[in-house]
Parts: structure tokens; sequence; C-alpha cells
């Protein structure tokens, strides 16, 4: 039988390095999920994981990039089966990450007829996608499979390849010898991007000329943990975390600050209120308003990407290049600081922090401080543990009060802080890393969106992974806890109940029902135990705990505009406003007046 088109478009992948796709089917795709079904019995396939939803794909697609590097892939039929990929599609393109969609389309005669599920997907995918394009004749596809999978490696972005139904099933023809015709290969190797000598020098020379250095790492710095912690020891600095390099840097260091931000340390916080000099390394870090004021610091930044150069901050000298490549070539440079006491500082508040912190997950609430739940949790996991967390209050305590060891691996929704992104990026995991043990921090709001129905694509995949432990933590609150907050201390307006109570699921339930394990959790004496119990399983896990909703994600600092914004919100009658007033008004009059503490 001639070779279909669908064929040799698994083949390219094959030959490009793909060994995995997560997806939904659909007869928009069927020709391309007939070729897999024929490699795989021919022994030459590509694992295909069917999801519950296209969006969940897209963030598994994500999650294969973040936790190995490699460039993840995710398919889906064409019309609401494209659409449903967008949302995981721009969680791709915010945090960087090299996804490739595969999307079916209508048959391209009828193309322009107002047919059945035609959009015009190119259009769709314009903003999201680095490379998108459909494909109109077999020959095409051979360079539109290796342009846009090199674009997508070489840019850290989106490549979206649409094929029409037809041409999925038409007989393959090579690229002719001819004009009009274009014959590419595969193959990509990413280069060594090193600044120039001079720039080094200039950037050398503002390190050196500091007194008080500040380090803030993203991501981008993740392959040059070593380079970032020597060249932190000669400057005598700290290390402050955005929240996509949490897993970059152990929080052991006792010079490392953890996180920055709303969700951030007061450390952190201090560090950049106070440092004179400032180096950035391989982030995006959004909020600017965390960052030093203008003219308090002279600062250097490092990105591989060169949009990210001088976007939060007026950087005096920017340095284009690969993180650790580029601190290899800086630290013979950079002259050691005898002069401590700036470390010192940091790691005095730093050891101060882990005091507050504690206190505070270990304070009482109804029934469960969520604050424990993830305080309990993060001694007792292994060192190659891989943690996920949603976006909403549960990312707060994921920020704070997990503690990464060295060999863990953590990642969220980042750029687009986007619910319902922490199962699919476990599933990932994985599959990616069945050996390893692997925890999703999520809340009862992300739960009930899309995530539960992946509860199902757990079940269906969990014995082929070694290790078989997947524990899926769900904050129940009954409530939309982020925006709640968000409400009382940004808005000034109490608790709106119409837009946030969430109905009361028994999680623990659902998973006994579908044969995992299943434990609910309503004392905090008993979270301990709980965590044991979970992580010596055999099977995946939900843990439920009940956690109290009216313990706040206080922000490291609290400004005058927000503590009035509060108690506004508190006088207008919100629902919560006794269990509230009695420890986080505490704690905010504690942050903005003198001689106060939150722990008075």
């Amino acid at each position: 039988m001639a070779k279909r088109t669908s064929d040799f478009f698994v083949e390219r992948l094959k030959t490009w390095g793909v060994t995995r796709i997560y997806g939904y089917p659909g007869d928009g795709i069927n020709g391309v999920l007939g070729a897999l079904q024929r490699a795989e019995r021919a022994g030459e396939g590509i694992e295909f994981i069917q999801v519950r939803h296209e969006e969940m794909a897209a963030f598994m697609a994500v999650a294969h990039a973040k936790f190995t590097g490699e460039m993840g892939v995710c398919l889906s039929t064409g019309g609401p089966g494209a659409t449903h990929l967008i949302t995981g599609l721009y969680d791709a393109k915010l945090d960087h990450m090299p996804v490739l969609a595969i999307v079916g389309q209508a048959e391209a005669t009828i193309r322009g007829a107002t047919y059945q599920q035609e959009i015009n997907l190119d259009r769709m995918f314009a903003d999201v996608a680095d490379f998108v394009q459909e494909a109109a004749a077999p020959a095409q596809v051979r360079h539109l499979v290796d342009r846009g999978v090199r674009i997508a490696k070489a840019r850290n972005g989106v490549t979206a390849l649409i094929l029409p139904k037809d041409i999925q099933d038409e007989t393959w023809q090579e690229p002719a010898r001819a004009h009009g015709f274009t014959r590419c290969g595969p193959g990509y190797t990413r280069p060594r991007v090193i600044p120039h000598e001079a720039d080094l020098a200039a950037a050398a020379a503002v390190l050196n000329a500091g007194r008080k250095v500040a380090i803030l790492i993203g991501a981008g710095a993740r392959g040059a943990a070593d380079e970032v912690v020597a060249i932190a020891e000669r400057l005598g600095g700290g290390v402050a975390k955005a929240l996509l390099g949490k897993d970059v840097l152990p929080d052991d260091l006792p010079f490392v600050t953890g996180a920055i931000g709303l969700l951030g340390t007061k450390p952190s916080s201090d560090m950049m209120e106070q440092c004179d000099t400032l180096l950035m390394i391989g982030t995006g870090f959004p909020w600017a308003e965390y960052l030093p004021a203008d003219g308090q610091a002279r600062a250097v930044q490092i990105d591989i990407d060169p949009a990210m150069l001088g976007l939060r901050y007026p950087v005096e000298v920017n340095l284009h290049g690969d993180a650790a490549e580029t601190l290899r070539a800086l630290l013979p440079l950079v002259t050691h600081k005898t002069d401590r006491d700036w470390q010192a500082g940091i790691v005095d508040g730093v050891r101060d922090w882990y005091e507050t912190i504690d206190a505070r997950a270990k304070a009482s609430a109804n029934p469960v401080n969520p604050q424990r739940v993830v305080w309990e949790m993060s001694p007792r996991l292994p060192d190659d543990a891989i943690v996920t967390s949603d976006s909403g209050s549960c990312a707060n305590w994921y920020a704070r009060d997990y503690r990464v060891k060295k060999g863990q691996r953590a990642s969220l929704s980042g750029g687009l802080a986007s619910m319902g992104a922490a199962v699919p990026y476990a599933i990932a995991a994985k599959f990616a890393h069945p050996d390893r043990p692997v925890v999703a921090l999520v809340g009862d709001g992300a739960m009930q969106m899309n995530n539960l129905a992946e509860m199902i694509t757990v079940q269906k995949y969990w014995r082929r992974w070694a290790d078989p432990r997947l524990i899926v933590c769900v904050f129940n609150n009954r409530d939309l806890n982020e925006v709640t907050w968000e409400q009382r201390v940004m808005e000034g307006n109490p608790r709106f109940e119409s837009s946030q109570d969430l109905p009361d699921v028994p999680y623990a339930q659902f998973a006994e029902l579908i044969g995992l394990t299943g434990i609910h959790v309503d004392d905090p004496e008993q979270l301990g135990t709980a965590w044991d119990r979970a992580l010596a399983a055999d099977r995946p896990v939900i843990l439920e705990v009940r956690t109290d909703p009216e313990v706040a994600p206080l922000p490291p600092h609290i400004t005058l505009e927000q503590a009035k914004a509060f108690m506004s919100a508190m006088a207008k009658g919100d629902s919560g406003a006794g269990a509230v007033l009695a420890d986080t008004a505490r704690q905010l009059l504690g942050e903005i007046l003198p001689g106060r503490t939150g722990r008075d």
C-alpha cells in the first residue's frame, strides 16, 4: 500500500526525536492517529497518551518540556478540539517552552465554505505560535515539520501545524527538485551563546563596585546552579528566586532568600529594598514593583532571549547569552568581596523568616491551617520528588512553605498563572520520570474546573509507572480563596458569596470510587501521618484536606493602602470578618505599625 502523508508525518516526528504525544481523538485528525497506530504495530511508534480534555493535553506538553528539556507535543482534532488547546499553548508561550501542536482541520476542498468545525485556525493560533501553517499539499508537509520543530526548539516557543483531513490521507509525495518546491532536512543543536568580552568586563565592573549585591534567578538559570552559587559566594550576595526558578537552588543554602513578589518572602523583599547592585539571571519576573527603586541599584542582566533584557528594570549592562556559559566567562573577572556583613545580614533574615513561617504554619485554624499542609509535606518528600502547584492560594504555600531540596524539581503555570495546570503537569512528570514520586498541590476550584476529570487519566495509566506514587493534595476550603482575598485587600470589597462559594465535593471518596487511594484530613494533628501514608501508598492518592479559607495569603510587606482596603472590606459586612479579624488584622497591623510584629 502506498505511503500516506500521515505516515510520513509520523516518521518525520520520530526522526526529530518525538517519543510521546498527549491528545484527544477526533475525525479531523484520524489520519494521523491511523499513522500512529500503524507505526506502533511496526514497532516504530510514538506513545500516545489519551487525556480527558485537549487543554490538559497542552498543559502536559508544557510540563514535558519543563521536566525533560525536550519539545512537548500535543494533538487535537479541528474545531472545538483546537480551540480547547489554546490556553495550554499560551502557558507554553509565556513560560518560553518548546511545544508542537498537531491540529486537524476540515478538508482542504471545502475550506472557505463555512463547513462543520471549519475554523480559520492559522489566524486563531497566530498570536500564540512562533510558527503556524496549514498544509495545502503533501509535498509541503516535509518542510512544515522540519521548519516548525526547528523554530519551536530554537525559540523556546510554540509551533502549530494544521493538517486538513484529506491531506492526511493523500499519497505521500516527496518534494520535487523543481521550481516551486523546497527540500529540507531535520536537525537542530542549540549554539553556545556568550556575550562579547567588553560587555563581560563592563558587567564585572558594575558587580565589583557593589557593596550590597542582590541576585534574582528564574527558570533560565536552571542549568547554571553551580555557577550561581559560585558568583553569590564571590560577591557576598543573596539569591532570590522567581517562582519559575524555585527549584534552581535548594532552600537549605543560607543565602537563598526564597521566592520574591506577592507570593514571596520578607528576606527577599528586604534584600531588594536595601541592595545597591542587582544581578538578574534567566528571569522574566513580572512584578517590577518588587525590584529596587529606579536609581537605587546598578544592574546587570543575563538572558538567552534578548527580548527579555532590560524589560523589568533599567539595566546598565545587558548580557545576551546562556546563563551557565555567561557566568563561567564572567566569574574570573569578578573579585572576591572580603566584607561579608551584607551577606551575614541576609543569612540572619532568612533564619528569622523560617522561624516566622514555622510559627504561622502551626497556628490554629478552622479546621486545618493551609500553610501547615505544605509545611508538613516539605521535610517528608524524597530527594528526587517532583512537585507541581496550581494557581490560587495554594501557590502561596507552595512558594513559601515548600523548602526545595537539591535534586527535587518543581513548577507551575508561571506567566499565564492558569488554574487547572497542577494535575496535568503532574501526569506529564510521571510519564517523563516514571521512577520518581510526584505531588500536585491543587485548590478545590481548579480541581472542580478540570483536574478531577484528569484523575481518570491517572487511573487509566498509573500501572505503567515504575513508582506508582502520584499524590494530588486538594485544599478543600469551599472557596475560590485567592480571588476572595483579592476582593478584600485590593478592591476593599467584602467576600462575594455568589462568585466565591464552591460546592463541597468528596474528593477522597472519588479517588476510592475509581480504584485509587483516598485520604481525608480535617484535624491538623493527622496531617503528618496522612502524608506518610500517602507517600507509602501502592497507587496514586487524593489527599483531601479541609483547610481554613480565612487564613490570609499575606504579601511579604503590607502597604497602608492594602490595610485600609482590607479593613474597609471587613466593615462592609464580610461573612468571614469575625474569623479573619481574630488573626489576619493583627498581622496586618503588625506590618504597618512601628514596634509591632506579626507575632506580637
